[in-house]
C-alpha cells in the first residue's frame, strides 16, 4: 500500500488527515518546500499546471521533462529524496488549446499526459471540461469519455501504469484564477458529484480500463472555498456536510479541494475532516514570497546600498510593460489597478519572477544584503513577528522562514505537523 492510500484510508475512517498539494514552479518557493520536507520528512506533493508546463513550454518555458530534471536538481541540493516527492500533474487536457477545434485540441492533450507520465509525474487530474473551438459547453458525458480518452493515454505511456493516481472532476475555477469577483459560490450538490462519478465510471468501463478505475483516488468538487482579488470565500462546513457524507458510498474516494489558499488555519483543517483529502495551493505561496522580497526591499533602502536592486521599480515596470499576465483580470481607477498588480490575493505578479531583468534584480537584492551587517532592529521592523532570540540576519533564510508559514500551516492543517 502507497503513502497516499494509507493516508486516505486512514482519513475516509475518521482520522483528520490530508496531503498539502503545492503548486508553483517559483524556484525560490520550490526551494523553501522543499527544504522544508528535508526538515521534517513528510510525503510531499509539487504540481505543475498544463499553462505553466506543457510540450509547447507553457509560460516556463519548461516541458514536463524539464521540469522533471529541474526539480530534481532542487531536490538533490536540499538533499530530499525523489521517493518522498509525488509529483502531479494538474488540469491536464485541452486547457491550453481551447480555442482551436475539439479535435485538434484533444490531440494535443493526449500528447501533453504523455508527456506528463513519461517524465515520471505519477498524480494525474484528467480535466477535459472546457469547450473547445466553437463548440456549446461539453456535457458530463462528453468530460467523462474525454478524460478516459486521456487516461488510456496515460495507461499506455506511464513506465509503470499501477504507480499512477488519477483525480478526476472540474468544478473549481479555470487554471489561473478568476477574471472577476466571484459573487457567490455554490457547494457542489451530491447530484452532480453523482453525475460525474456515474458518467466517468461508465467511460472508463466502455474502454476497458477497470483497472485505472481503481487508482481514481479523488474527485475535484467545490466545498465551497475561493479567493478574489481582496476577498476570501471561507469554507462553511455545514454547507458541504452532504457532500461529505456522499464520499463515503464510493469506495476509496476523498475530494480534492482547489483555491484553498487563503483559508483560515481552521477552516483547512474543517476541509480535510470533511474528507477533502488534497488541499491546494499555489497563489498563497507566491503572495508570502513576494511580502518577503518587499520586506527585503525595505531594509535595502534603510541600508543606504551604494547600487540598490530597485527590485519593486524593475518589477512595476516589467508588469507595465508587459500587461498580459494581470490585463483581463484587474479592473478600476489607476491607482486600483497599481495596488492590485501587486497586493492582490490572485497574485498575477507572480507570472513576472522569472523574467530575466526580474530575476537579475532579485539576485542583486539578496547579494546586496548578503554582504552587509544587518543590524537585527531593522529586520525585525520589516518581519515583523519574529521572536528576539533568533532572529536571523541572513537574506535567503529570511526568505524561506516567510514562505514555510504558509508550507507549516498545510501541513499542520493536514494533520501532519
Amino acid at each position: 500500500m502507497t503513502v497516499v492510500q494509507d493516508l486516505i484510508n486512514r482519513n475516509r475512517a475518521g482520522e483528520p488527515v490530508g496531503l498539502p498539494c503545492f503548486c508553483t514552479a517559483n524556484e525560490h518557493v520550490l526551494r523553501a518546500v522543499l527544504s522544508y520536507a528535508k526538515q521534517t520528512g513528510f510525503p510531499t506533493v509539487i504540481e505543475a499546471t498544463c499553462n505553466q508546463v506543457n510540450q509547447d513550454g507553457g509560460y516556463t518555458g519548461m516541458t514536463a521533462a524539464d521540469f522533471m530534471s529541474w526539480l530534481r536538481g532542487l531536490a538533490d541540493d536540499a538533499g530530499v529524496p525523489m521517493d518522498q516527492l509525488i509529483l502531479g500533474g494538474d488540469h491536464l487536457g485541452p486547457n491550453p488549446w481551447r480555442e482551436e477545434p475539439v479535435e485538434m485540441a484533444m490531440e494535443k492533450a493526449r500528447a501533453l499526459v504523455k508527456s506528463y507520465v513519461q517524465a515520471g509525474f505519477r498524480k494525474i487530474h484528467l480535466d477535459a471540461s472546457m469547450a473547445c473551438g466553437a463548440e456549446p459547453n461539453p456535457t458530463f458525458v462528453q468530460i467523462a469519455e474525454r478524460a478516459a480518452d486521456l487516461c488510456a493515454v496515460a495507461e499506455k505511456h506511464a513506465p509503470n501504469p499501477a504507480d499512477l493516481i488519477y483525480i478526476i472532476g472540474t468544478e473549481v475555477p479555470i487554471p489561473g484564477g478568476e477574471t472577476e469577483e466571484p459573487d457567490a459560490l455554490d457547494v457542489t450538490s451530491v447530484d452532480r458529484f453523482r453525475d460525474t462519478i456515474d458518467t466517468h465510471r461508465a467511460a472508463f468501463k466502455a474502454r476497458g480500463l477497470d483497472d485505472a478505475w481503481t487508482r481514481i483516488v479523488s474527485v475535484v468538487t467545490q466545498p465551497g472555498v475561493d479567493f478574489g482579488h481582496t476577498s476570501i470565500y471561507p469554507f462553511v462546513p455545514e454547507k458541504a456536510q452532504p457532500l461529505s457524507d456522499a464520499i463515503l458510498n464510493e469506495a476509496g474516494l476523498t475530494f480534492e479541494a482547489h483555491s484553498t489558499d487563503y483559508q483560515a488555519a481552521d477552516a483547512l483543517a474543517a476541509l480535510v475532516e470533511k474528507h477533502f483529502f488534497f488541499l491546494k495551493v499555489g497563489p498563497e505561496l507566491t503572495f508570502r514570497f513576494r511580502e518577503a522580497v518587499w520586506a527585503l526591499a525595505e531594509i535595502e533602502d534603510q541600508m543606504e546600498v551604494d547600487a540598490p536592486s530597485r527590485i519593486r521599480e524593475v518589477l512595476e515596470r516589467q508588469m507595465t510593460d508587459r500587461p498580459e499576465y494581470w490585463r483581463d483580470y484587474y479592473s478600476g481607477s489607476e491607482a486600483d489597478i497599481s495596488r492590485l498588480r501587486v497586493y492582490s490575493y490572485s497574485d498575477r505578479i507572480r507570472y513576472y519572477w522569472a523574467d530575466r531583468e526580474v530575476s537579475t534584480a532579485l539576485d542583486k537584492l539578496l547579494a546586496n544584503l548578503s554582504h552587509m551587517e544587518i543590524p537585527e532592529t531593522i529586520v525585525s521592523q520589516s518581519f515583523m513577528g519574529l521572536e528576539f532570540g533568533e532572529i536571523t540576519t541572513d537574506p535567503a533564510e529570511l526568505l524561506e522562514g516567510h514562505i514555510h508559514k504558509c508550507v507549516a500551516r498545510y501541513f499542520r492543517a493536514a494533520g501532519m505537523a
